[in-house]
């Protein structure tokens, strides 16, 4: 794989995430202008003549600045409360220093000879072997290991780990991936709330004559919003997966000690599953997806929307340096 300096890296996902920035409120202006379309076409009279195009303009232009607020107040809440989210999503809690030296000791040793900050550092209670970086800032900035990753593996094979972790911070990987998950949340939410309308909406039909028509909004809700998160899927997917191939040789260069990384990416593969990790877009943020091991079944429809490369790949590079 072609070599990128730290630089270009840092550059590239501080493009990213202001792109991403920029296209998503692109996008649901696009969806509601697609919802008015639909919902003009299907509510509108046979021989009624009626401008859909421009109709459907003046809408979006109408309800464009309260949908755009909206969407930036959703947004800026889950930014800032991202920490205390994807901690509910994991059941991860601060590691004190007192608690485990050892850990401490490698995170603390790693960061110095990169002169890195010292991140915060949290454990989740599951045997299974995991981890993840999170955080937008200094302040924020989290290495989450589980208590089997911890227990498992040795001290080289725990450092690369945690070099891993540590590459994703520095890259700025984090920050991208925060944003990508709070867009994808946002569509996921309101598909949901599409759902749980088109569930009220069919009770409203049984016991009145007028509930047929609301029926009909609310489906033509559910297909925009499915067709939003689809989308803001895909943008997840264009991020998530070389930027693992890139924190392996991040944490390789900061160790030098490939090998060990790939030992533990070999361990990590018998057992990631994360008991308490539900969320798909918080599983992203792992050093192997927690419920990999289930995905086999389907791999190869998954594969082409993996948010991670195959595991064996990753050792197979690692193993060549």
């Amino acid at each position: 794989m072609k070599y990128v300096g730290l630089h270009t890296q840092q550059t590239r996902n501080n493009f990213r995430s202001v792109l991403l920035l920029c296209l998503f409120p692109c996008l649901v202006l696009l969806l509601t202008f697609l919802f008015s379309i639909l919902l003009a076409f299907f509510t509108t009279g046979r021989y009624e003549k009626v401008d859909i195009w421009g109709q459907s303009l003046q809408n979006v232009q109408h309800w464009a600045p309260f949908i755009l607020g909206g969407v930036v107040i959703w947004f800026l809440i889950a930014y800032f409360a991202n920490t205390s989210i994807i901690q509910k999503a994991t059941g991860a809690r601060p590691l004190e220093r007192k608690d485990n030296k050892r850990v401490y000791n490698l995170v603390e040793n790693l960061c110095m000879s990169q002169g890195m900050p010292m991140p915060k550092v949290n454990v989740i209670e599951d045997d299974s072997l995991n981890a993840f970086a999170s955080g937008i800032n200094k302040n924020t900035y989290t290495v989450s290991l589980s208590r089997g990753i911890i227990n498992k593996l040795n001290d080289d094979e725990l450092e690369g780990v945690i070099a891993h972790e540590l590459s994703h911070i520095r890259n700025r990987d984090v920050r991208l991936l925060i944003v990508s998950i709070v867009f994808v949340g946002i569509f996921a939410m309101l598909a949901q709330l599409a759902i749980n309308s088109l569930r009220f909406a069919t009770f409203r039909r049984n016991n009145d004559r007028n509930g047929g028509g609301t029926v009909v909004i609310v489906l033509i809700a559910l297909l925009v919003a499915a067709i939003g998160y689809f989308f803001a899927t895909l943008m997840r997917f264009a991020i998530s997966r070389k930027r693992e191939y890139l924190a392996d040789a991040g944490a390789a260069e900061m160790t030098h000690k490939p090998q060990a990384l790939a030992s533990a990416l070999r361990k990590i593969s018998q057992d990631p599953d994360i008991e308490a990790v539900t969320r798909e877009d918080v599983a992203q943020l792992f050093i192997e997806h927690p419920h990999s091991n289930k995905k086999e079944l389907f791999s190869g429809i998954s594969g082409l929307f993996a948010t991670h490369p195959p595991i064996k790949k990753r050792i197979a590079i690692l193993e060549q340096f």
